[in-house]
């Protein structure tokens, strides 16, 4: 059984053929250079890329497995096509939606149509068997617009349960990071510097018994997010340093990087936990982007170290990120339930 899996609900164009369980190749067409310059994902302009991307992903993917065989030939041993039809940029979106779609009514292929959270959640499953995950359990998700946590009782009933009040945590990532004059996206490198300045104070920061900025812990009963008010206080901290230096240093960009980033985590790490707790389940989950931060990673681990609760994330770091294998996971379930 061949699955063709498409994602373009952003800014990546991601094409992967699969058999079975077993990927064949997959290739992902980056935009992140081209954002950088806007600091945001101008959905115009991604799904201009998408157009201009699109057809070179796709061949490269088809040609790698079948380099002698022509496209035409190559799409009438596919048993599926999988694509992301819902929810982030709607440009995006219909680039590969139309594309998909005409293959599928022009070639009779059935098209599966895919929910990116859901996807995204699924990619937990990618390189791990069925029976490795438990439930049920709790998920939490961070993304540039979403940070949620769901409730699982099985693989395909998902409840959510709690949601950002504000701006997720990636979003507040990117904005520190433009706030002190960094790349995009902002996750990477403040987790970069956070990691340096760690490296180089680990003693000074044994020796602190404050936090720098404040924990947006809201209700902790309803295990709801708000980091809004904590990047208003990064942008005080930041104002402040700037008056009385004029500018920012590399130390005041590492130890901002630190704090905002202990912060957050923080408080991602206690919901998460907490929500395990009230829903009685053994078993935790992240997704998406920010499932790659190590320091999130190991804050959990650290604090179920001697409990019986079981800690799943993204087996790898591509993984957390949008992927057609996402996409293919997702479907792959959908086809044996059905």
């Amino acid at each position: 059984m061949l699955i063709l899996a498409i994602e373009t609900s952003c800014d990546d164009t991601s094409v992967a053929l699969f058999e079975n369980d077993n990927l064949l190749f997959m290739d992902t067409a980056s935009q992140i250079k081209i954002h950088a310059k806007t600091w945001w994902v101008i959905p115009e302009i991604a799904a201009r890329e998408h157009a201009n991307n699109i057809f070179k992903v796709l061949d490269k993917v088809l040609k790698n497995h079948y380099p002698n065989e022509e496209n035409l030939t190559i799409f009438k041993k596919i048993n599926y096509i999988a694509v992301t039809t819902n929810p982030w940029l709607i440009p995006s979106l219909l680039t590969w939606i139309t594309v998909a779609k005409t293959i599928s009514k022009t070639l009779n292929i059935p098209l599966i149509e895919i929910n990116h959270i859901e996807a995204h959640i699924f990619s937990n499953f990618i390189e791990r068997k069925k029976e490795d995950i438990t439930f049920p359990l709790t998920c939490l998700t961070v993304s540039w617009w979403h940070n949620e946590i769901y409730y699982m009782k099985n693989m395909y009933e998902f409840e959510k349960i709690w949601w950002t009040q504000d701006d997720s945590a990636w979003e507040a990532f990117d904005k520190v990071a433009k706030m002190m004059w960094l790349t995009y996206p902002g996750w990477p490198i403040i987790s970069d510097l956070a990691d340096q300045y760690i490296n180089s104070h680990k003693e000074e920061k044994k020796s602190k018994n404050y936090n720098l900025f404040p924990r947006s812990w809201l209700d902790k009963e309803k295990l709801d997010f708000s980091f809004s008010w904590l990047k208003s206080s990064v942008k005080r901290e930041i104002d402040k340093r700037i008056e009385k230096n004029w500018s920012l240093t590399d130390l005041d960009r590492q130890e901002i990087s630190y704090e905002f980033q202990e912060a957050t985590i923080e408080v991602l790490w206690t919901k998460l936990v907490n929500s395990s707790f009230k829903y009685k389940t053994k078993n935790i989950m992240l997704a998406w982007w920010v499932s790659a931060n190590n320091r999130l990673k190991e804050f959990i681990k650290s604090l179920i170290i001697n409990s019986d609760i079981n800690f799943i994330y993204p087996i790898k770091n591509i993984y957390s990120m949008d992927n057609a294998a996402m996409v293919w996971i997702n479907a792959y379930y959908k086809i044996q339930k059905n």
